[in-house]
């Protein structure tokens, strides 16, 4: 059987070579006739041939025939029985196969056909180590009925997945890249030569996973940064509207208020000053009606003004801003931040902002008796924990129907580069965490720190 299978292979590879070279025997021919009989016919010179004509010619079949040669190949390998190359063609034209310009992800289905055509194999395939596992890159031919379970190498490059199947390790620097596999055609083992081939191409194309490899590195980590572009200005969209509803509230709290309260004190200042000749005692009763509107005037502006960055984050940093922020809540709250220093304005206030939405939906929602705030420096990152014993809920259903509190904090933490993770469960408490990366913490832009909707404390009541 494999000395009828070789004699087929010669047979049907002499009919290709035999193409070919009668094609190349044709091309010299034309080209001498065209250029030196041509030539000489239009230049009078009929009797003997010209030399200068001559060197033209051997000049034009020197550069064209190379060109020609692969392009009578490429014919040969179309005819009935000739898709055959040769086993030492495939690797004299690997390298060159490879810098001509096709897009790399192409790199692994031009290697499998190659390897199908040089070895005759019902298919070929490459497959590439991803991790801890080997993935599927490319098989020729593309509708080819073929395995796509993973091979199982054996020694002497066989395959333990099926009879007839062929495994090689790709490696390049001592790294593991991938494997070449084939199926061998029923009853048409792989000869001597073939098996050098299949050998010969696993050795060269470790270079070639290695590209592959981090082309997809590359394509991965692009289509990860295109979704943190995406995620931030999509947060920066929502920080832009939630700072135009928060303008737009204050406008109207100041004019329907504080505004009124400055007017009213104004109007009757100027009363008393004009009563004050005629009636003082009026006028001192006056005045002293008017401490209380002042008083009324001040909490107006204060209750505007809270949601503002704290002067106590600038002047101390965020650990007393918290302590002194969470006095007013309605349960009892703990703030743990031993060796935090001072870190970045837009990172503190971020945090500080975080953690006030935090407490004060564990305050809302959780029902526990206490809260713990707790921060910590990390080489790395900045991290702080709102954590509470209370009932705690479903995540999935939060996330699916996530509401403006967690919208608010994740919106917050992104506009300085930074993410927020919720652990919950039903009975046993929940934790919120916001992690901010020295690395990917970017300066913000004040609309963290000046949009939201930071209310007060709820106050406690006992």
């Amino acid at each position: 059987m494999g000395i009828r299978s070789a004699v087929a292979r010669l047979r049907r590879r002499g009919w290709s070579r035999l193409v070919v070279l009668l094609g190349l025997a044709g091309f010299v021919v034309g080209v001498y006739v065209v250029v030196v009989l041509g030539g000489g016919m239009l230049l009078g010179r009929t009797e003997s041939p010209s030399l200068a004509l001559s060197v033209v010619a051997t000049a034009a079949v020197a550069l064209l025939f190379a060109p020609v040669q692969a392009a009578l190949e490429r014919a040969a390998a179309t005819l009935p029985g000739g898709a055959d190359i040769a086993p030492y063609d495939v690797l004299r034209h690997f390298s060159d196969s490879l810098t001509d310009g096709d897009p790399t992800e192409d790199l692994p289905a031009r290697m499998s056909r190659m390897l199908a055509q040089g070895t005759r194999a019902e298919w070929a395939q490459v497959w590439l180590t991803g991790g801890d596992r080997l993935t599927l890159a490319a098989t020729w031919p593309v509708g080819a009925d073929a395995d796509r379970g993973p091979p199982v190498p054996q020694p002497q490059a066989r395959d333990a997945t099926g009879e007839g199947r062929r495994a090689l390790l790709v490696s390049h620097g001592g790294e593991t890249l991938g494997m070449l596999r084939l199926q061998e055609r029923p009853g048409l083992s792989l000869t001597a030569v073939e098996e050098r081939l299949f050998a010969g191409l696993a050795a060269q194309a470790g270079l070639v996973l290695q590209l592959v490899g981090l082309r997809a590195d590359l394509d991965a980590r692009h289509d990860e940064l295109v979704a943190r572009a995406a995620e931030l200005k999509a947060s920066r969209g929502r920080l832009i509207e939630t700072q135009d509803t928060e303008r737009r509230r204050l406008e109207r709290d100041i004019h329907d208020g504080a505004q009124q309260h400055l007017v009213a004190l104004g109007v009757n200042l100027r009363l008393a000053q004009t009563v004050a000749t005629r009636s003082p005692e009026r006028a001192a009763r006056l005045l002293a009606e008017q401490a209380d509107a002042a008083d009324d005037a001040i909490e107006m502006l204060t209750s505007l003004a809270h949601g503002m960055s704290p002067q106590l984050l600038a002047a101390e940093g965020l650990g007393p801003a918290l302590r002194s922020a969470v006095l007013a809540s309605a349960i009892p709250v703990s703030v743990e931040s031993d060796g935090v220093g001072r870190i970045p304005a837009a990172v503190e206030t971020a945090l500080y902002f975080f953690c006030m939405e935090a407490v004060q939906n564990a305050g809302k929602h959780s029902g526990a008796t206490v809260v713990t705030v707790r921060m910590r420096e990390e080489r790395t990152h900045w991290r702080l924990d709102v954590s509470d014993e209370g009932a705690g809920f479903d995540e999935a259903q939060v996330r699916a129907g996530a509401g403006t509190g967690l919208a608010s904090m994740c919106d917050r933490l992104e506009s300085v580069g930074g993410t927020v993770t919720l652990r919950s469960l039903p009975g046993r408490g929940t934790t919120v965490t916001g992690v901010v990366p020295r690395d990917r913490a970017v300066p913000s832009d004040g609309a963290a720190d000046r949009a939201g909707s930071h209310l007060p404390l709820p106050r406690r009541t006992d």
